[in-house]
């Protein structure tokens, strides 16, 4: 049996695909794998090079091949669907990931850490909790302008409504409309309460953060006081931070600004970062990885 230098794996919830080619591009092993059994196949499988799409729980199982000593490279989504021949499944996907992930000039994610993907599973949530705030507060004024009440937008507006809910006198509110709504002003009240607490996690999260990048000392100048200023932007330029493995160097500020999904354009207030002439700024944070760091990184 020829030995397996290539693996593509196409990850799910239960059923796994694996395509295994050899140094000619020969396939070795095509097959269907239960989630309780990638490990130890992959255990008895020479150390080789596995791509992956850079999907949900796709960290996870790079930690874990990345530990029996396998290479293990995440592909974007879109970088992996030109590879794609016809007749889109499992078997298909993971042949196309196997073909992907050779190519010499592809861009790969790189690997988060628990401990990084902890801290954004801290700034989702009380995105989660924002969201839910604004549901709240929408589903109130839109119930109670059924009734002909309104209030000014903003906090105060909300809670002159949450008066009124709360007022049993005030006969504009049927009893059974009331009920209701007294159930989403607890919810109101409660939903502030646990965003204070995800806010004191994410500081606790944001000093250890801190000490770790100082610790990998940018290389440039003006790279290290970069990281300071950051910090002390606002919770959005936090997130940047925590999205990243470790800090890499361009040449543009552009890219911080062209973070995936717009985060830094999502700032509540206005925000300036002064960079010196000789300064570089931290490195691309696309989704879709950073356009040097290659098969090599």
């Amino acid at each position: 049996m020829q030995t397996i230098t290539t693996i593509g794996l196409d990850i799910a919830k239960s059923v796994f695909q694996v395509h295994g080619v050899d140094a000619g591009g020969q396939v070795i092993v095509r097959r269907q794998l239960k989630r309780r059994s990638v490990v130890a196949f992959f255990q008895k499988v020479p150390p080789c090079l596995v791509g992956i799409e850079a999907c949900a729980s796709a960290h996870h199982w790079s930690r874990e091949l990345q530990a029996l000593g396998h290479t293990v490279r995440l592909i974007p989504p879109a970088y992996v669907k030109p590879c794609v021949k016809r007749q889109k499944n499992d078997a298909a996907d993971a042949e196309a990931i196997c073909e992907a992930v050779t190519r010499a000039n592809m861009r790969f994610v790189p690997t988060k850490t628990p401990e990084q993907q902890s801290g954004l599973v801290l700034h989702r949530a009380r995105h989660l909790f924002i969201r839910q705030q604004t549901a709240v507060i929408n589903a109130i004024r839109a119930h109670l302008a059924e009734f002909g009440i309104v209030a000014p937008v903003g906090r105060h507006g909300v809670e002159e409504l949450l008066n009124i809910v709360a007022d049993p006198n005030d006969k504009r509110v049927p009893e059974i409309a009331r009920a209701c709504l007294t159930r989403w002003s607890q919810r109101y009240d409660h939903l502030p309460k646990l965003r204070a607490a995800f806010q004191i996690a994410m500081r606790c999260h944001d000093i250890i953060e801190f000490e770790r990048f100082r610790d990998d000392r940018l290389q440039g100048a003006g790279g290290e006081s970069l990281v300071y200023e950051l910090f002390d932007v606002s919770l959005s330029s936090r997130a940047i931070v925590a999205g990243r493995p470790k800090p890499r160097i361009v040449r543009s500020f552009h890219s911080v600004c062209a973070i995936g999904n717009g985060v830094m354009s999502g700032l509540n207030r206005p925000y300036t970062i002064r960079i010196p002439p000789a300064a570089v700024a931290l490195a691309s944070f696309s989704k879709l990885g950073p356009p040097t760091e290659s098969n090599t990184s």
